[in-house]
C-alpha cells in the first residue's frame, strides 16, 4: 500500500473532491471498526492525497454516529501525517457571517458520551492538547488561501455540540455569553484523535448561518445550510488545492512527537492484545 502524507476530511455538502486524478478506492478495516466510507487516494496539485467523506457518501451518517476512530486510524494507517479538515459551522457573533470561511484554533466540548481517545484497556496516555490545531498547519493553510485570493480569519474558538438538533436560542445565547466564535458537530473529536495519533489537523470551517441567537436572521434550517454550503464548498475547494501544492513534506511541529512523553503506563504491562490494536500509534515507542 502506498504512504500517502496529506489526508482530506470533507463535511456536509463536500462529498467528493473535483481535480483529484488516478483515483483509488481503498476499503480499510480497523480494530475500531469500519470508516465512514470507503477512502479514495488520487493526485491533487502534483501530490498524492486520500479523501474520506465524514458522513459518507449520500450524507449517510449523523454526527452522534460517526466513528471518528475509524476514520482516524484509517488515515493514520495510510501513512497520512497532515488532515485537512471542511466543516459546516454556524456563526456565535455578528462579526462573522455566513459564507464566511473561519480556521478556528481552539475548541470546546459540548458533546455527550463520544468516544475521544484510542486508549484504554490497559494502555493510558495523557496527551497535550492546549493547542489542539497544529499552528504550522494552520498558518500554511492560511498562507494559501491568500495565495488563493480567498479572504479566511484565522483563529476563533469552535464549540462541538453534540446535535443532530440545532441549538435552542438559549443554548445559542449560552455559548455567545462564554465568548465563543462558532459551533458544528464533529471536529473536536478528530482534533482529538489526530493528536494521539501524531497527525497534524486543521479545520476549515465554512459557515453557512447566524445560528438562532440572530433574531433578524432567519430560523435555521437544513436547506439554507445546504444552499450556503455549495457556496462555500468551491471556495475550500480552491484553499485544498493550494494548500495541498503549497504543504512541506517534512514537519517541524510537535504533533509528530505527541505520544513521546504522554505514554503512562510501564510499556512491558502493556496488553498483547492492546499493543496489536494500537500498533500504528504507539509501535514505535515499544520497538
Amino acid at each position: 500500500m502506498d504512504t500517502i502524507k496529506i489526508g482530506i476530511i470533507g463535511g456536509s455538502g463536500l462529498y467528493d473532491m473535483p481535480g483529484l486524478t488516478g483515483r483509488k478506492e481503498i476499503k480499510i478495516k480497523t480494530p475500531f471498526g469500519n470508516p465512514s466510507d470507503s477512502f479514495i487516494a488520487g493526485t491533487l496539485a502534483g501530490k498524492r492525497v486520500v479523501f474520506l467523506p465524514r458522513h459518507g457518501r449520500g450524507h449517510r451518517l449523523s454526527p452522534s454516529e460517526l466513528n471518528f476512530r475509524a476514520n482516524i486510524y484509517g488515515m493514520k494507517i495510510l501513512g497520512v501525517e497532515q488532515i485537512l479538515s471542511v466543516s459546516a459551522v454556524g456563526s456565535l457573533k455578528e462579526e462573522i457571517a455566513p459564507l464566511d470561511i473561519i480556521l478556528p484554533d481552539q475548541f470546546v466540548d459540548r458533546t455527550r458520551g463520544r468516544i475521544s481517545s484510542f486508549f484504554g484497556a490497559g494502555a493510558v496516555a495523557h496527551i497535550a492538547f492546549a493547542d489542539p490545531i497544529c499552528p504550522d498547519l494552520l498558518e500554511q493553510v492560511h498562507n494559501s488561501a491568500q495565495k488563493a485570493d480567498v479572504h479566511v480569519k484565522k483563529g476563533g474558538t469552535y464549540l462541538c455540540m453534540e446535535g443532530p438538533a440545532f441549538s435552542t436560542k438559549a443554548e445559542s445565547n449560552l455559548y455567545r455569553g462564554w465568548g465563543m466564535d462558532i459551533i458544528g458537530m464533529t471536529n473536536l473529536q478528530e482534533a482529538k484523535l489526530a493528536r494521539e495519533a501524531e497527525i497534524c489537523y486543521v479545520t476549515i470551517a465554512l459557515v453557512t448561518d447566524f445560528d438562532c441567537w440572530h433574531e433578524s436572521h432567519e430560523t435555521v434550517s437544513a436547506d439554507m445550510i445546504v444552499n450556503n454550503l455549495q457556496q462555500n464548498c468551491r471556495t475550500a475547494q480552491m484553499i485544498i488545492t493550494q494548500a495541498v501544492k503549497d504543504l512541506s513534506d517534512s514537519r517541524r511541529c510537535q504533533c509528530s512527537e505527541a505520544l513521546k512523553y504522554a505514554l503512562i503506563t510501564d510499556k512491558s504491562l502493556i496488553p498483547n492484545e492492546t499493543r496489536e490494536k494500537l500498533s500504528f500509534i504507539i509501535g514505535k515507542y515499544l520497538a
